[in-house]
């Protein structure tokens, strides 16, 4: 948590069923113009703390003497563990000894009548789960193939089942040539060719980085900052590097595919010389790579628990920015809307609003598409393919289709022993490796199949819709398209009929966020989305521009505005998400600004308006020209075709919203309607229409409507299984709540 208040974990516990907080006043004495006797958890929410230990501090009015005040914990008498703050009034101090479950913290004044203050709190082991729900099994260590960043040597054998390793720390150097190197063991000196850095704060010191590496939640974990070995002790929560600045940026790696099943062999990494030359601690965890754990309940899990370590290594944090590109943009949007206080703002690149439905049903559709362009008997031009996909370039489609194999249950699945692995002949009930069964503690399990429930739908979709009414294919192109798309069966065979999505996995995903909502925490935090521009590769990617316009229309929809979403663009001269990007370093800097212009010493969550009003004057939305000496446009990036921003770096458009969907892409199944002749803007015959109907027997997308089961979020913070949803036989998961 952060310094202060820690504002939004802190009014989260208003509602939370596992804490309690009691303080009990003397007689005779008024709470009014002076705070009481308080106990609360820096470190964690008090339900959910982890590995044994916790920082916690007391919080003592001005009437009673700092030494007076006693802690016990169970009854056991840890006074001594505080340190006292005489300025701030307050004892602070790491508790360790926690058992497993339920504790009572218990901070008191001496004397008949005098003040006490009792607090819960709830403690959950080191390699977890606290809310996530049981492991999945089975599952690879990769402590053997993870290599310490800078120093190149290995982790070597994990010491136990659990993937865990022995915490170590190690130390790093920035050279005089713009290197980093091993700090030299032993050494009592510095090296002749120690570079110095300049921190935020304005302290010029030795580039001398401190490098934590453990394990939490089975993820190998790392964080960095500077410390100086030769000059300051070994910190600790009551004396952090005098170099931190006191702020956290959290990385967020990316990928999907494989992402299930193990431990993970990297972070979204922590040498970052733009971030650490700053002064920022830099965190990660493996299971914050997308690549290793494509499940966002497991991932905010994991950056829960990795930054209670860094509290309570180094003490409270002023604010956390989440950071991520791609499957990291996953991520962010994902744990902040649904265990928000983990991140206070989030700087997200070539994003997505979350994997299950911006990526899977954009990818899906591709896939199909492209198949059946592939197979059909009628003639289509390239360009006619490119209109029914909305891609700038058609090759997109063929280049995201191979990731659409993410639902395959058997397409990626090295990590899982052969003889383990699901076959439909030799194996039906063994391991299915996927983004739907890696999600199974949330979706639960069809009990007539036994596989996790699959919100994928495409019934109803009139795939070309567009493209027919601008006359760019033909009646007879858009008539055969849609009888022969197809969809998927259980195991995503490509099939004849389409995809019917599971109603209470639909209800699942919209209750508990699993499509982004963005009313959860995303209201309440600043964002900057910054994109370097791919919808024009030549090759075709994945991470085009919609998705932006997808995530800003789900926050204007659920909050009335989207003020405090900022979108910076540019070309992709470095990279998809690199800090030797000048644009990027500034949303990090105008990041870091936003969130130090608002005010966290109260208690209720921000608004937009209060977010907006926040926003430094010098971060602007707007994009760079694509020119050798390119320039900042300071412009709304809206879609508006006659703005500079959009003629240089088209949106375009996907598969769904040529189908009459709009931006938001929200809608995971859609209501049916007849289907009307007012749709069309080209003539119909008879015959073909005839053949339209015998393809929609049932009716068409309505997208006037929300979507079947489209609702708001049961709650945030939820736990797996939830309250608000009951557990049927076969663990089968469905809402209790209409």
């Amino acid at each position: 948590m952060r310094r202060g208040s820690g504002r939004r974990l802190l009014a989260a516990l208003v509602v939370s069923l596992l804490s309690t907080l009691v303080v009990a006043l003397a007689p005779g004495h008024s709470a009014a113009g002076e705070r009481e006797l308080g106990v609360r958890v820096l470190s964690s929410r008090p339900d959910t703390v982890t590995s044994g230990d916790a920082l916690v501090r007391v919080d003592v009015p001005r009437r009673f003497p700092l030494p007076a005040v006693s802690v016990r914990v169970n009854g056991r008498d840890v006074t001594e563990s505080f340190t006292v703050d005489r300025r701030d009034r307050t004892l602070t101090g790491l508790v360790g000894g926690l058992r497993a479950g339920r504790n009572e913290i218990v901070a008191a004044v001496p004397g008949r009548g005098r003040p006490r203050a009792e607090l819960v709190v709830t403690n959950h082991p080191a390699e977890g789960p606290v809310f996530s729900g049981e492991h999945q099994q089975p599952f690879r260590c990769e402590t053997t193939d993870f290599r310490l960043p800078v120093l190149g040597a290995t982790l070597g054998r994990p010491l136990d089942d659990d993937c865990s390793i022995a915490t170590r720390v190690d130390y790093f150097y920035r050279t005089t040539g713009a290197a980093f190197a091993p700090w030299p063991e032993g050494t009592t000196a510095y090296p002749g060719d120690l570079a110095t850095t300049t921190t935020s704060r304005g302290a010029r010191v030795p580039y001398v980085v401190r490098m934590e590496t453990g394990t939490a939640n089975r993820g190998i974990y790392q964080f960095t900052v500077l410390h100086d070995p030769l000059a300051e002790p070994a910190p600790s929560h009551a004396a952090p590097p005098s170099a931190w600045n006191g702020r956290v940026l959290y990385t967020l790696g990316g990928g999907c595919v494989n992402g299930w099943y193990r431990q993970g062999n990297t972070t979204g990494g922590v040498t970052d010389d733009a971030m650490l030359r700053e002064g920022y601690g830099v965190l990660s965890s493996s299971l914050n790579v997308y690549g290793a754990n494509c499940a966002d309940v497991t991932a905010a899990e994991t950056a829960m628990m990795v930054k209670e370590r860094f509290v309570e290594r180094y003490g409270p944090i002023e604010h956390t920015i989440g950071f991520g590109c791609s499957g990291g943009s996953y991520q962010a949007h994902q744990i902040v809307d649904n265990y928000p206080g983990i991140f206070d703002g989030i700087i997200v690149g070539c994003s997505f609003p979350e994997v299950g439905f911006g990526t899977v049903n954009f990818i899906t559709d591709a896939w199909l598409l492209h198949e059946y362009f592939g197979d059909s008997e009628v003639e289509w031009t390239r360009e006619q393919q490119r209109a029914v996909t909305g891609f700038l370039r058609y090759e997109t489609a063929p280049n995201v289709a191979a990731g659409a194999r993410r639902i395959d249950p058997t397409a990626f699945c090295d990590m899982v022993p052969e003889d383990e692995r699901y076959h439909p002949d030799t194996n039906p009930a063994d391991v299915r490796c996927g983004v739907y069964d890696h999600a199974v503690n949330v979706y639960g399990r069809d009990p007539d199949t036994g596989f996790a429930r699959r919100p994928l739908d495409n019934v109803g979709i009139q795939y070309g819709l567009g493209a027919l009414n601008d006359d760019t294919i033909t009646v007879e192109q858009f008539l055969d398209l849609n009888a022969g798309v197809g969809g998927f069966d259980d195991d995503a065979n490509i099939v004849a009929r389409r995809t019917q999505g599971d109603r209470e996995a639909i209800r699942i995903a919209y209750r508990t966020g699993r499509l982004t909502n963005g009313g959860g925490g995303l209201g309440e935090v600043p964002i900057i989305d910054y994109r370097a521009y791919q919808d024009d590769s030549p090759n075709g990617d994945i991470h085009v521009r919609y998705h932006t316009f997808s995530m800003r229309e789900r926050l204007r929809a659920a909050n009335t505005s989207a003020a405090n979403h900022v979108s910076l663009l540019e070309d992709d001269r470095y990279g998809n998400f690199s800090t030797r990007s000048p644009l990027l370093r500034s949303a990090i800097e105008g990041m870091d600004r936003w969130l130090t212009n608002l005010d966290f010493t109260g208690d209720a969550p921000f608004g937009v308006a209060d977010i907006a009003a926040a926003k430094p004057d010098g971060l602007r939305e707007g994009c760079y020209s694509r020119d050798e000496n390119p320039v900042f446009v300071a412009q709304p990036l809206d879609r508006d075709p006659a703005s500079e921003c959009e003629r240089w770096y088209p949106s375009a458009s996907f598969p769904r919203e040529v189908a009459g969907e709009g931006v938001a892409a929200d809608i995971v199944k859609c209501r049916l309607k007849p289907v009307d002749a007012a749709d069309y803007d080209v003539p119909l015959s008879e015959r073909q229409w005839q053949r339209l109907r015998a393809t929609f027997p049932d009716g068409v997308c309505d997208y006037t409507r929300p979507g079947i089961e489209q609702q708001g979020l049961l709650g945030t913070w939820l736990r797996y299984p939830v309250a608000g949803i009951a557990q049927l036989p076969g663990g089968a998961a469905q809402s209790t709540e209409r």
